[in-house]
């Protein structure tokens, strides 16, 4: 029984502390300006947790412990704006912004005005709504009228509140903000890189990484992408009332949405030329994309006055930057091929600097991708860095050419191994057909190698292509037949380089099953994925045997990727280089059979995170005492666990009325 005293206690210090935690994030987000340490503000969240867990019953749906828990969507649905969410027309010289100028002048007549002059986020537009000042739905732009519905995924957004701050007044009984979600550059680079690894395609730029991540039908995944916001206008503003658009805004600080810091007030159209000049000098300072800046009439009255033409405002404008371009020639095409065998053309160009950094390769993905913007050998062309990262040839200056250009094709046989070339028909992709190609076994070995995978350090790919070249590694598996005295004999190699990795080698043999299923380079599975299989399976034998119906009933997998695991498991050559894996020592974390125990029959869901134990630890716990674990709430569930951050099991749970218990009351039942 629960001591009603300590749950009464536990609410109020709960209360406490989500009405803490929204102030430092109100400190963080909004002002920039943190009064504590990441790690005094990491306590507060842990406690928060730790009272939510024990009593589930406690949880609110705006905590700030609530930022994750809807389960994934079987597809999104669709939301109509209560007002239009209108584009701007673009300007793209001083000329059309002072044009633009004597419009808004001609059309008001003798009043005087003001402009607000804001960044403008090359990311994704979206609205959230806040009834009485609690988040109940998020949805993208769409075509102006209708959305899609993103609301849980909206809710994974570090600095998108669930519940507004009271600024010393009533807040909106209705809000609906409007604003732009984007990624950071450096989070960019980073989910770039991590993608490669794992033989994904890359983002080609932040808009499209923060459009994607939003687009997902998994929550968990969008709040991977470390994704921000900011606000910068509103539709529906029930019980709040503004003069000027930077009213509104500072409206918006105060009530703990996010609001671009960069923001200025302009008195007249030549000082908004001056903020555009400073700021696209500023730019590249900058941590997220931004094209532009927006101008608007700060007067709302003067804006309601001038009106919208074809859904696009008389009273703002979108002033855009001279994209960062170079021009120059195309020397080469070359063919480079990946882990998965994937060829990818990549344009050999004459240096040129870029946004200050030298460009001389761009990816050309796949013979689409050249055939579309026709591409050839010599031509002159404008490069751009995608997202300030990402060198591409944005078009072919055709009127350049002189008739000696040479068209390009993707090779029918193999760059490096001469073997036939496929092209799937649902696939933009050409893939070599020998996965013991050199350049195949060298990326896979890499891969298998790198920080997420077996975390041998030592073993980077310049090592691995010297290994491969010299023929010590044909397979991931050869790797645990190296010798320090074979190492030594080769350069980059003394008797303490090559000490350190052998020992590196051993060190690595032990590891967990997530770590090992994503080494082996799967196609299609990453880190998330490798994490699913290891806690819907106890050891990679069960993984090997299941049947292709069965990986596609696991939710978070679906049809593609279980057809890629189911046949990469069954290919001769991939079994064998897993049981010599096994064979030389590697291990991992196995999770014990099932069978006769004081908890045969009994059937568990876990949902949220439990203080001090991890799901799979949990999972051995009931599967050793002969009971089963159920990734869903059903009518055959005999319990409920409930950790932090709960999600929507825990109500499913009480429909039903499925017995819900906390850590403490799941310890108990399994001692």
């Amino acid at each position: 029984m629960i001591d009603l005293a300590d749950k009464k206690k536990a609410a109020k210090e709960a209360a406490g502390l989500r009405d803490k935690i929204r102030h430092h994030n109100y400190r963080y987000h909004v002002l920039d300006s943190p009064e504590i340490s990441d790690k005094e503000y990491d306590r507060l969240m842990r406690r928060l947790e730790e009272i939510e867990q024990l009593f589930p019953e406690l949880v609110t749906p705006d905590s700030p412990t609530q930022k994750v828990g809807a389960p994934p969507l079987e597809e999104f649905g669709s939301v109509t704006h209560s007002l239009p969410m209108l584009s701007l027309q673009n300007a793209f010289n001083s000329d059309e912004v002072v044009l633009f100028d004597g419009r808004v002048k001609k059309l008001l007549g003798d009043k005087e005005f003001e402009y607000v002059a804001e960044p403008k986020i090359d990311g994704l537009a979206m609205e959230a709504v806040y009834r009485d000042g609690v988040f109940v739905q998020g949805s993208t732009r769409g075509d102006g009228v209708t959305g899609e519905d993103i609301t849980e995924n909206l809710r994974t957004v570090r600095s998108l509140p669930l519940r507004l701050r009271k600024a010393g007044g009533k807040i909106p009984s209705l809000l609906e903000v409007r604003g732009e979600v984007y990624m950071a550059k450096r989070d960019f680079a980073e989910l770039n890189m991590r993608r490669e690894e794992e033989g994904e395609q890359v983002f080609a730029n932040p808009r499209n990484a923060a459009a994607g991540s939003m687009r997902q039908l998994d929550p968990r995944v969008t709040a991977s992408r470390n994704l921000d916001v900011f606000l910068y206008a509103a539709g529906t503003a029930e019980g709040a009332a503004f003069e000027t658009h930077s009213d509104m805004l500072e409206a918006f600080k105060a009530w703990g949405l996010r609001v671009n810091p960069e923001t200025r007030i302009c008195s007249t159209i030549d000082e908004a030329v001056t903020f555009h000049e400073s700021l696209e000098t500023k730019r590249k300072k900058l941590d997220y994309e931004i094209d532009g800046i927006v101008l608007k009439v700060n007067s709302l009255a003067l804006q309601r006055e001038l009106g919208e033409i074809s859904r696009s405002p008389r009273w703002a404008i979108a002033y855009k930057f001279e994209p960062e371009q170079a021009i120059t020639l195309v020397k080469d095409i070359i063919v480079q091929v990946g882990r998965t065998g994937a060829l990818t053309p990549v344009a050999i160009m004459d240096p040129v600097n870029v946004g200050g950094v030298e460009v001389e390769r761009a990816t050309l993905h796949n013979q689409d991708e050249i055939d579309r913007k026709d591409v050839r050998l010599g031509d002159t062309v404008v490069v751009q860095r995608a997202g300030d990262v990402i060198p591409e040839i944005v078009e072919v200056l055709k009127e350049k050419r002189t008739g000696r250009e040479k068209k390009f094709t993707i090779p029918e046989r193999c760059p490096v191994c001469g073997s036939d070339v496929h092209r799937a028909p649902d696939e933009a992709v050409s893939r070599c057909s020998n996965m013991s190609c050199p350049a195949i076994v060298k990326r896979t070995i890499s891969h298998f190698a790198s920080k997420g995978a077996m975390d041998i350090d030592g073993l980077g790919w310049r090592i691995v292509d010297q290994l491969v070249d010299e023929g010590l590694l044909k397979t991931v598996a050869d790797i645990y037949t190296l010798r320090q005295e074979d190492l030594v004999k080769m350069e980059r190699f003394a008797e303490r380089s090559a000490a350190n990795l052998i020992r590196s080698i051993e060190d690595g043999k032990k590891t967990s099953l997530s770590r090992l299923v994503y080494a082996l380079g799967i196609r299609h599975v990453g880190v998330h994925v490798a994490r699913v299989l290891a806690e819907r399976f106890p050891s990679l034998e069960d993984i090997e045997r299941a049947g292709l119906e069965e990986l596609i009933e696991i939710k978070e997998i679906g049809p593609i990727v279980a057809e890629s695991i189911y046949t990469f498991l069954r290919q001769d050559r991939n079994a064998q280089v897993i049981e010599q894996v096994l064979a030389r020592g590697v291990t991992y974390e196995k999770a014990a059979p099932l069978g006769l125990g004081p908890l045969t029959g009994k059937v568990f869901v876990f949902t949220g995170t439990m203080k001090s134990l991890k799901r799979s630890e949990a999972k051995k716990m009931v599967e050793a005492l002969g009971g089963r674990v159920a990734s869903g709430v059903s009518s055959k569930v005999d319990y409920v666990v409930a950790g932090a951050d709960p999600g929507s099991k825990l109500a499913e749970a009480g429909k039903i009325g499925i017995e819900i218990i906390n850590e403490e009351a799941f310890k108990k039942i399994t001692s």
